[in-house]
């Protein structure tokens, strides 16, 4: 694994968290996300971890403007170690019927959850290509994989971003950056408060732990649980008539 400080977009989120607690050990975690003031929780979290720092960073994800010249300081602030993992681990899950019936909550699910995702994407690219080295961490979902009518609108974002991480991978291929594509399936968590957990459901620490190890492997893509991608090729075989009636 790349060494250098952990860079979490999606400073409270569980997932992001708990990789990077893995990670910390002996390392600068910077923690960017909104209200940063108010990440003295996560941040003792990673000091507990054994992160030799941890810094906080003020992030809008749907700020895509202000990416560029905020994440080109992050990089600058690290100094010589530079930069050894991203994880992306921003999203809102929205409201699917709510999205059904206003188009800008619609858009702002597609905005947060693809538009913004391939704006950072795009400039932490550049920005590890010219140091030459580091991992990145993107969060697809089997949502993504076959769009159900039930999530269409939060699988049609996650649709859009396991074809633009799968291409972007395939860019820094050979460059000294290596991108790692996890697709999950539902998480217990947060995220999914109050949700009926599906098959194959995973936890937060579980996902954390095959992101890790995926990345010690220098894998490409992770499918968690494991036993998801099998079930997606069958599922793929599933005719129109039954698989609109999948639920979430």
């Amino acid at each position: 694994m790349t060494e250098g400080a952990v860079l979490l977009l999606g400073g409270r989120s569980e997932i992001g968290l708990k990789v990077a607690e893995r990670l910390a050990a002996g390392r600068t975690v910077v923690l960017a996300a909104r209200r940063s003031d108010e990440l003295a929780a996560e941040e003792a979290r990673l000091g507990a971890a054994g992160a030799r720092e941890v810094h906080r960073v003020e992030f809008d994800a749907d700020e895509v403007a202000a990416h560029p010249e905020l994440l080109a300081k992050v990089f600058a602030d690290a100094g010589p170690a530079g930069v050894g993992v991203v994880v992306v681990a921003f999203g809102i899950l929205g409201d699917q019927e709510l999205a059904e019936r206003d188009p800008a909550h619609a858009v702002q699910i597609v905005h947060t959850d693809y538009v913004a995702q391939i704006s950072v994407l795009t400039v932490l690219a550049t920005l590890l290509q010219a140091q030459g080295r580091g991992d990145l961490v993107v969060f697809s979902s089997v949502a993504g994989l076959r769009v159900r009518r039930a999530n269409y609108v939060y699988g049609s974002a996650k649709a859009g971003l396991d074809g633009f991480a799968s291409g972007l991978g395939d860019r820094l291929h050979g460059t000294g950056v290596h991108l790692l594509l996890v697709r999950s399936g539902f998480v217990i968590g947060r995220m999914t408060e109050g949700m009926s957990p599906a098959p194959l459901s995973s936890t937060p620490d579980q996902v954390a732990d095959a992101v890790v190890k995926a990345l010690r492997k220098r894998r490409i893509r992770v499918w968690v649980p494991g036993a998801l991608r099998p079930a997606y090729f069958v599922a793929r075989l599933v005719p129109q008539a039954l698989w609109r009636r999948m639920p979430r």
